[in-house]
């Protein structure tokens, strides 16, 4: 059973538009999330049956971007049963519910439809107490789970053990960044200029998206004796193109990433005594509520996907997690390894014809031309989805119920 808040408020209809502040929609459309959902869904109902995949699935970081993708592959792909973890928003006194919700209401609708087991838990997944109460529903419901995915993104982390609050930043580590960004809503390019982090920034970043969790998260599964023998547990991460390293792998989110590795290598080695493993996998740019708010990286994505699209090689949240399950975790496949042991699901975007093609790019873009050289479109059609909007067949002119339950 979903563990959420029992209180609802009964609204008439109303019709739901994008607001746009920034980086963020601070609306979502619960017809367009729950179309979105199921594109996703389709998509894994189109391929080959996951042979020997996971059972029983926990997934910290469930309602949106890879999270989502990971239960919906996980499910779908492999009939798996499913536990999310997630921190959002429901609807209020007419106020619509965060897109997280809706995607989550509506895939709690078609798991139970197609005889699929469900549950999920809305609160600080840092917290202590999310972890109890997640281990005693698998205990309840499932026993033990076999897949542990960690992907969570929060722009800050109050400590379990302290109490502490850690607020993480955006920044170069050591020099001042100036580089090309863009306004994908103007559609202008612009200069982003950065200072650099001082240490104690570094820190809190590292505090906020390192590995401390993911390890806490294992330890609280291995201690409520729910984590089954042989179980594996991945976290993501990106590395992207020299040109986005100064502000992402060189700068503190890098510190964090590489923090979020050596945990990797921890739980590694503790997991093998029973034959289970741990990695990171480096997963490929798209478009997600993170990743739009990191400078240089929205332009630098529209130029991707121009390159990609042409090539044929283009691919969102869903087809990098089937793939994952599919091609390197299952079917009787090897994971393979880079020379750090991390799986990389980026092979695409990194090989030398895309990233030549977009670096030459780079150097040609600016406002007068962005909609010739980039897919400064498909970058925001794809923003406006994570939200619900721009979903073909809705009628978004049409009242909807933001009350959405399940």
């Amino acid at each position: 059973m979903l563990d959420l808040p029992t209180q609802h408020f009964t609204v008439a209809g109303m019709v739901i538009k994008p607001r746009i502040r920034g980086f963020v929609c601070i609306t979502a459309h619960p017809e367009g999330c729950a179309a979105h959902v199921q594109e996703q869904i389709d998509h894994v109902k189109k391929q080959a049956p996951i042979a020997e995949g996971p059972k029983k699935v926990l997934v910290i970081g469930a309602s949106t971007g890879y999270g989502l993708a990971s239960r919906i592959s996980a499910a779908y792909g492999a009939g798996a049963a499913t536990v999310g973890v997630f921190f959002e928003r429901p609807s209020e006194k007419g106020r619509p519910a965060s897109a997280g919700w809706y995607n989550t209401a509506a895939f709690h609708r078609t798991a139970k439809a197609d005889g699929l087991y469900a549950a999920s838990i809305n609160g600080d997944a840092f917290s202590d107490e999310i972890k109890r109460r997640t281990v005693e529903q698998i205990k309840n419901d499932l026993g033990t789970v076999d897949l542990v995915v960690y992907s969570v993104a929060s722009p800050r982390r109050t400590h379990p053990k302290t109490g502490e609050t850690f607020k993480s930043v955006l920044k170069p580590i050591g020099r001042r960044f100036r580089n090309k960004s863009v306004d994908a809503d103007k559609e202008e390019v612009t200069e982003v200029e950065l200072e650099p982090a001082t240490e104690e920034e570094i820190q809190n970043t590292v505090a906020v998206m390192g590995g401390e969790d993911w390890e806490l998260w294992i330890d609280a599964l291995e201690e409520g004796g729910v984590l089954a023998p042989g179980a594996t547990t991945l976290a993501y991460s990106y590395i992207g193109p020299e040109l986005t390293w100064p502000i992402y792998h060189d700068g503190t989110i890098g510190r964090a990433k590489a923090d979020l590795e050596k945990t990797a290598d921890r739980l590694d080695a503790r997991l093998k005594v029973d034959r289970g493993r741990a990695f990171i996998a480096v997963n490929k740019a798209v478009v997600s509520q993170a990743s739009s708010a990191i400078p240089v990286v929205p332009l630098y994505i529209s130029l991707l996907f121009k390159v990609m699209k042409e090539k044929g090689l283009h691919e969102g949240c869903i087809e990098q997690m089937h793939r994952l399950l599919a091609t390197q975790m299952y079917n009787h496949r090897a994971l393979n390894f880079d020379d750090r042991g991390r799986v990389r699901l980026d092979d695409l975007e990194m090989r030398g014809d895309v990233q030549k093609e977009v670096a030459a790019l780079w150097d040609q873009v600016t406002t007068e031309n962005i909609r010739t050289v980039t897919d400064i479109e498909g970058y925001k059609s794809d923003f406006h989805q994570l939200f619900g909007f721009g979903m073909p067949g809705i009628d978004y002119e049409k009242d909807v119920d933001p009350d959405v339950s399940w």
